[in-house]
């Protein structure tokens, strides 16, 4: 029996040696793919999947004569190979994987291509390639040596179909119900990939990427349902006031969104020598929330925006500011205007980037002052400095005082922005053992943002404009720094220049979900004229910013899915992918493990119902943003 198989397989090969190639290859890269990035390593569901899929894809191959069919073969393996390379890459920036609707951010990526040259792309990144060397080999082998010409054949077409279908059913009938249900939740990814293979996953993305289309003809009703339904309770609850309640009313607002700004810069010496001396004093003086995240996707520092300002998640399918910058949408920007303020916004790169020249208008800023309004005349990175753009900007903000209205003004800057490689302009700052690291660079980075955020607010205290001014400073997101500079950071042997075990004494316990939670950025609320003195450290998302503030200024929202910080002991923060964190635990919606924070033991029900909670905002959010429905319902009222 045994030698019969032996024999067949051997049979099959000698005719069909690129079919047996492409298939066998390319099943092994993609548990390589598992292996460096989700680790969910030989999982037999994701394996036979994947088999079933390449037997259905070289099932076709029957229908080309022999002729073209290495060239098939030798197509699809690029094809294959290139989903393997794109999605360890893109893995290794996001912690999640690659969507056909991501193409249309890559006019942004091109601009930050020095970052992914020199922080995302790794050599595990280039292990795919021995099955392209292997396929070429092949191919240019069996071309040299040519073969009998073969007729196309539906029979044995028809066979390798009916063994895909065979295998597939099969394993499917061990996948459970909550990962089929994953299929149609496009926000966890890595749940799809664990379960159902990369390219599965691939074939599937493809389809969901028209799922906008379809859903405007099939879904529209039962979504705009389940958000109408999704308000009404949210917004039936009376609403809370507490000591905070309008203590703002009336002030001019700064904005600050800091590129990069990582909560493990703060409050950290090296030698004695903070490296946010500024923010220190500012958030020791003002109201710091310790414990705050952002939730952004692929738009990046364009999701942080967004989620800023709407107080929505960002969009599981592409970005906001590109995919969906037509819709209406509940802003804090347009509430302030409601209330008779200016509403400005100013950034040092140029306006297209992120798609912002149009976005800032549909966010109801009156005016975008980017990469045209000012003197390039020093650059750092992808461009003006951020010193040079803080001290330009000090005119612009006394000619809007000048038109005698309150104003909102939001201020990007630039210069922390990865692979903080550009220090030429910035001061020797001394990170010991950290020097030259990318990580001893992100702080001189941040010592450098934190300088120019200093001198500007000096400069706003010189010419008056710091006087019945609030001002809002936020990270947009983690520095994208890879887990083995923190172990770098934490785990260091200065005597041996080793890195620390957990065998060896002195070891700091330090893992990857304490990694995530490191992740975690600044957001400060400061004003000159009191002294709040105050710390939050109940767990915040970017969501969250809106309400918050809204209830400080007296803005009224009717579209925000998050919560007014100060009115809850603990929170539920959402990721994109539908892991979630509170005060008790970090839950990885991926590999459905839970890591306690607290110390209190976790019920089942406890993660269920968050789990739940995450999959509805995130439903709710993408329906409102594909669907345009914030429009609808206000034309409904």
């Amino acid at each position: 029996m045994i030698k019969e198989i032996i024999s067949k397989i051997k049979t099959t090969f000698n005719n069909n040696p690129m079919l047996f190639l492409f298939i066998i290859a390319s099943l092994i890269n993609s548990i390589l793919l598992r292996v460096v990035t989700i680790k969910n390593y030989f999982a037999l569901k994701p394996i036979f999947i994947d088999l079933a899929l390449l037997l259905l894809i070289a099932s076709f191959s029957f229908l080309i004569k022999k002729k073209n069919c290495n060239r098939y073969f030798l197509i699809m393996s690029i094809i294959m190979v290139a989903i393997c390379i794109i999605n360890s890459m893109y893995y290794t920036y996001y912690k999640s994987f690659a969507s056909i609707s991501l193409l249309a951010t890559s006019t942004a990526i091109v601009d930050v291509g020095d970052a992914i040259v020199e922080n995302v792309l790794q050599p595990k990144d280039f292990i795919f390639l021995w099955e392209l060397i292997v396929v070429i080999y092949f191919y240019r082998h069996l071309n040299k040596n040519k073969t009998k010409e073969r007729s196309k054949n539906s029979k044995n077409m028809a066979k390798l179909a009916l063994s895909a279908l065979i295998i597939f059913g099969i394993t499917a009938l061990f996948v459970t119900p909550s990962e089929w249900s994953s299929l149609s939740k496009i926000w966890r990814r890595e749940e799809r990939v664990s379960t159902f293979g990369i390219y599965t996953y691939q074939v599937s993305d493809f389809f969901t990427s028209l799922q906008p289309g379809i859903n405007n003809l099939f879904g529209h009703d039962q979504a705009l349902k389940n958000t109408m339904d999704f308000f009404e309770e949210k917004n039936s609850e009376d609403k809370q006031t507490n000591e905070y309640t309008n203590i703002f009313k009336g002030k001019n607002v700064i904005v600050i969104h800091a590129e990069s700004l990582q909560s493990i810069a703060i409050n950290k010496e090296f030698d004695g020598v903070e490296v946010t001396p500024n923010l220190n004093k500012l958030l020791k003086e003002g109201i710091y929330f310790s414990n705050f995240y952002s939730q952004v996707g692929v738009g990046t520092s364009s999701d942080a925006e967004f989620t800023f300002a709407t107080s929505l998640m960002p969009s599981s399918s592409g970005t906001v500011f590109i995919n969906y910058y037509d819709r209406e949408y509940d802003t804090i920007q347009k509430k302030f205007k409601k209330q008779d303020y200016n509403v400005y916004s100013m950034h040092g790169n140029k306006g297209t980037f992120w798609n912002r020249d149009i976005m800032h208008q549909n966010m109801g800023y009156d005016n975008f002052f980017s990469e045209e309004s000012y003197v390039i005349d020093e650059t750092i990175g992808l461009g003006l400095s951020d010193k040079s753009f803080f001290k330009q900007s000090i005119s612009k903000i006394q000619n809007i005082k000048e038109e005698g209205k309150p104003y909102y003004i939001t201020l990007l800057t630039l210069s922390n922005h990865t692979p903080f490689s550009d220090l030429s302009l910035m001061d020797e700052y001394d990170t010991g053992y950290l020097n030259g690291t990318l990580i001893g660079n992100y702080f001189r980075s941040v010592h450098y943002a934190d300088q120019a955020i200093g001198d500007f607010i000096n400069d706003l205290d010189k010419e008056g404009l710091l006087d019945n001014t609030v001002l809002v400073i936020y990270g947009d997101h983690d520095a994208r720094i890879d887990y083995q500079y923190y172990q770098l950071m934490y785990n260091y042997d200065e005597e041996t220049g080793m890195i620390l075990t957990e065998e060896d004494e002195g070891y700091t316990p330090y893992n990857e979900y304490d990694y995530i939670i490191d992740k975690k950025v600044p957001f400060i609320i400061w004003t000159k004229d009191t002294n709040y003195n105050t710390e939050i450290d109940t767990p915040m998302g970017m969501i969250d910013v809106y309400p918050t503030l809204g209830n400080m200024f007296g803005l009224d929202g009717q579209y925000q899915i998050g919560n007014d910080i100060m009115n809850l002991d603990d929170n539920t923060v959402v990721f994109t992918d539908g892991s979630f964190i509170t005060k008790k635990i970090y839950y990885d919606s991926g590999q459905k493990e839970a890591y306690p924070i607290s110390g209190e033991a976790i019920s089942d029900d406890y993660i269920t119902k968050r789990s739940e909670y995450a999959d509805t905002i995130i439903e709710i959010s993408n329906n409102i943003i594909t669907y345009d429905l914030i429009k609808e319902m206000e034309d409904q009222k």
